[in-house]
């Protein structure tokens, strides 16, 4: 399903509308013998300018898809964020399945803020509802094809040099493609868990863009700030912002560590990270020859 069929791209046959609106498109007939959804949808945006119709999307969203996926008696799979759950002050922590919401942490920031929302919203209406749900929760999607520029807009913007510094801080990342095949094969099966979570690569972000530096030949910033000076800057910047630094929100977001584990996922879907350089190298790879970074 596409927001505007014209600007989509692809010889996929595509269903025009919007999740917020079922009813313009709920009963099209080529979904009468829908056998599974899988919910992909939202709005990211890591600021706290405006947020209103991020949480409308993000929430309201989801329930709609747990709505269609009562009435066509299907499953649902909704790809949330690990976000949810695997946000911390130190590398050494991590998350799994069974792990409770990290909502201390991300309370501030609307985006994972929204998606708990929608998660928590949306188990309680697939109970009543008797939706079979399951939740999968992946790390930064990085590898590529990704035409809306979303997740590697952090590698874009590197290869533009438009990094002032870094953070002291951390990032987890895993290849879009391991987890497309992993979500192939959860519709597949005829049992599954409520939540999954796929697990990538945890580095700091030092290490990041090293990796970054030597598949791609572009200097990484030198200035590292210490995670308390980027704390000091992100408070500055909620008073005072300037277009040239980023978003107090992504300061914010800079200074934590990212984590998480599977109990379940490489037994039972086969999923299997693969090397992080080589998720690196393909992404910077396919940025180059799509002409979005020159």
């Amino acid at each position: 399903m596409v927001r505007n069929r014209q600007s989509w791209k692809s010889e996929t046959e595509a269903i025009e509308g919007s999740v917020t609106n079922l009813e313009p498109w709920k009963n099209d007939e080529r979904l009468k013998d829908l056998k599974g959804i899988f919910h992909l949808a939202a709005i990211v945006q890591h600021s706290r300018k405006n947020p209103e119709e991020m949480y409308h999307t993000n929430i309201e969203g989801t329930l709609n898809m747990v709505r269609l996926a009562a009435s066509k008696r299907c499953r649902l799979i909704f790809v949330s964020t690990s976000g949810t759950v695997g946000c911390f002050r130190s590398p050494e922590e991590w998350a799994d399945e069974n792990s409770p919401y990290c909502e201390k942490e991300v309370s501030s920031w609307p985006y994972y803020d929204s998606k708990i929302k929608a998660e928590k919203q949306a188990i309680k209406l697939a109970k009543e509802l008797s939706v079979e749900l399951v939740i999968v929760r992946p790390p930064v999607l990085l590898g590529p094809g990704d035409i809306r520029l979303r997740s590697t807009g952090i590698v874009m913007k590197f290869l533009k040099r438009k990094f002032p510094f870094l953070v002291r801080g951390g990032i987890h990342f895993v290849d879009v493609r391991d987890v497309t095949q992993a979500l192939v094969k959860i519709m597949s099966l005829a049992s599954v868990r409520p939540v999954y979570h796929f697990s990538g690569t945890t580095l700091s972000l030092k290490e990041f863009f090293q990796i970054l530096e030597k598949v791609s030949g572009v200097k990484r910033p030198s200035l590292v700030l210490p995670s308390s000076v980027a704390r000091i800057l992100a408070k500055t910047l909620d008073v005072l912002p300037l277009s040239f630094l980023p978003d107090p929100v992504l300061l914010e977001m800079a200074t934590k560590f990212w984590n998480i584990r599977s109990l379940y996922a490489k037994s039972e879907l086969g999923f299997a990270a693969r090397n992080p350089e080589e998720t690196l190298a393909d992404t910077v790879k396919w940025l180059s020859q799509t002409n979005h970074f020159f």
